[in-house]
């Protein structure tokens, strides 16, 4: 019963961190990332650190498999670059004109709400109503 209640909260702990910093623990997918191989390092050992590492990377968020096949499918797309001039990290905030955002097909697993763009050549994951940065594919 306490393995299990432990469980639970280590699980919150990428979801609180992002709620207090929109840049998440240590900013975003690697804040998230670090605080789920704790939590999981912690329940489970090494297997857990690594199960917890990428299940707090992003959530909603492209992970595993799915990067280097989302990748190809952007550059199929032939979406345009955005030139930004500011530092591109998760948390930035997009300009409000020039940036054109696409849905995200459903067989990678994104939440609905997520858009993506290109921003400097790298294409990104953003929360088009915010226009905030949430994942940078790398």
């Amino acid at each position: 019963m306490k393995r299990l209640a432990l469980i639970a909260v280590l699980s919150m702990i990428p979801a609180l961190a992002f709620a207090q910093n929109p840049q998440g623990a240590r900013g975003g997918a690697a804040g998230g990332a670090a605080a789920g191989a704790v939590g999981g390092a912690i329940v489970g050992g090494p297997v857990g650190a690594v199960v917890g590492g990428v299940g707090g990377a992003v959530a909603g968020g492209i992970v595993g498999d799915n990067t280097p096949r989302f990748r190809e499918y952007v550059v199929e797309q032939r979406v345009p670059s955005y030139s930004y001039d500011e530092d591109l990290r998760v948390g930035a905030v997009l300009p409000q004109r020039g940036v054109v955002y696409h849905r995200v097909p459903a067989e990678y697993g994104v939440r609905k709400q997520y858009r993506y763009t290109v921003v400097n050549e790298r294409p990104v994951l953003v929360e088009p109503r915010t226009r905030r940065v949430v994942q940078i594919i790398e």
